[in-house]
């Protein structure tokens, strides 16, 4: 099994109703499993271009997203190597310019991940507003059993925390720690440098 350096990497806007899907399962990953060495996890909100720096030094990467596709809202979707770019560039949500771009950054600086993965739900929408569809929220804990599976397919033990609240993550009753506006006691922290109006992004610790 390899045991290379992996980047866990939520992308999407949490505002953005079924968007916010990978940033809400890799909230949930951390709070319901104890961190490996060698595996970071990361909410990157729709930085695009800022969070190449995290992948070009990563081996091995998982995006999880909300990805459209020809399959009902809700579908886990896993695309992998050479047939992730083609997907970012027609399938993501609105922030799938930068998405591209951020790919595209790496391939030109010839730092593309060996093992890329992007493992996705379909949704049913995108527009503005906070929680996911009922068909998405449904999904959330198998596209989290996805990741974990994928994870661990990489050579990675995960073991579960004895208390976790992942579920209320996933339920989103806990949208002000995915958000950082808890207080010093929150696990989400390490927010990137950026402009006052940029979007989120924090590296979850």
């Amino acid at each position: 099994m390899s045991r290379e350096p992996l980047l866990v990497l939520g992308l999407g806007n949490i505002l953005c109703s079924d968007d916010g899907a990978g940033a809400l399962v890799v909230h949930a990953l951390d709070r319901a499993f104890e961190r490996p060495a060698g595996v970071d996890v990361m909410d990157g909100g729709t930085l695009g271009l800022s969070l190449l720096p995290y992948l070009e030094a990563a081996p091995a990467a998982i995006l999880v997203d909300a990805v459209r596709a020809d399959a009902p809202p809700g579908s886990i979707v896993r695309l992998e190597g050479a047939d992730v770019a083609p997907a970012v560039e027609q399938r993501l949500s609105p922030h799938q310019i930068g998405v591209a771009d951020l790919l595209d950054g790496v391939r030109w600086l010839d730092r593309y991940p060996p093992r890329l993965v992007l493992l996705g739900v379909v949704p049913a929408t995108i527009d503005l507003g906070v929680g996911c569809s009922p068909a998405v929220h449904a999904a959330l804990p198998r596209l989290l059993d996805a990741v974990v599976e994928e994870i661990r397919r990489l050579g990675f033990d995960l073991t579960r925390r004895e208390t976790d609240d992942a579920a209320a993550i996933l339920a989103g009753v806990d949208l002000a720690g995915v958000l950082g506006l808890r207080g010093a006691g929150s696990r989400s922290a390490g927010a990137l440098p950026r402009d006052p109006g940029a979007s989120r992004a924090a590296a979850i610790r």
